[in-house]
């Protein structure tokens, strides 16, 4: 069944990178992504077929892949909160006052999601990052924070890419007081030196008097379709 599938993804990805995963099973594409992130860090939620129609009446429209911010705050000037809301309304009226996106606020209030479900969707980065308890002002203090996270970008992105070759690699830090901040450049390969090269210029510029609470490596991969065209052309 799809819920033995998950937990098992689930128990493969804790045993081989030591991660937890939530997952979220329905029998609709939309409402398996909004049952995954209701059970994290470390769980999952089943939405059945049976339980679908009383889940989506008092599911906030804001929940629905798709409806930000401004969409959420229009619809609720409308009066409108939940999918329970928009079964109510008419599909005309939905078109005239939002085009196309008022259709798939209607199929979506009535649990309808003809999407295909893309299994193959090629990975573009990999990251690893560490949240510290305490703040850090040192730079002594981020350059190890950095050797300590390295060996495992390394190992996340051997897992992926053997030969390490990349697109370009950065750093992410994040303040004490939440803004936070990500610099990165073309490189062809996962190379340590010029990481910490990019910490400390990123760290010196940008940083101020401001501590440090959380610090970040990743990689964006190569395009698969320009890594052939660059093979090609050797």
């Amino acid at each position: 069944s799809a819920t033995l599938i998950a937990r098992e993804i689930r128990q493969t990805i804790f045993n081989e990178l030591q991660l937890t995963a939530s997952a979220g099973v329905a029998p609709v594409k939309f409402l398996a992504k909004i049952a995954s992130d209701l059970n994290k860090p470390n769980g999952q939620y089943v939405i059945t077929p049976a339980d679908v129609p009383d889940f989506l009446k008092t599911l906030p429209l804001a929940k629905i892949p798709g409806v930000g911010k401004v969409s959420a705050a229009k619809l609720e000037n409308m009066g409108l909160r939940t999918c329970g809301d928009i079964q109510q309304c008419d599909l005309a009226m939905l078109l005239k006052r939002f085009g196309k996106f008022g259709r798939v606020l209607w199929e979506r209030s009535q649990g309808i999601d003809e999407r295909d479900v893309n299994s193959e969707r090629l990975r573009k980065s990999v990251g690893v990052e560490r949240t510290l308890a305490e703040d850090i002002h040192a730079w002594s203090d981020c350059e190890a924070i950095i050797e300590y996270l390295y060996p495992e970008l390394e190992r996340r992105l051997a897992m992926v890419k053997p030969d390490l070759l990349i697109a370009r690699q950065g750093v992410k830090l994040k303040f004490n007081d939440f803004q936070q901040t990500t610099q990165e450049h073309v490189w062809p390969q996962l190379n340590k030196e010029d990481l910490i090269t990019t910490a400390r210029k990123t760290w010196n510029e940008r940083r101020g008097e401001r501590g440090v609470r959380l610090v970040g490596l990743h990689v964006t991969l190569l395009d698969p379709q320009l890594e052939r065209q660059l093979v090609l052309g050797l």
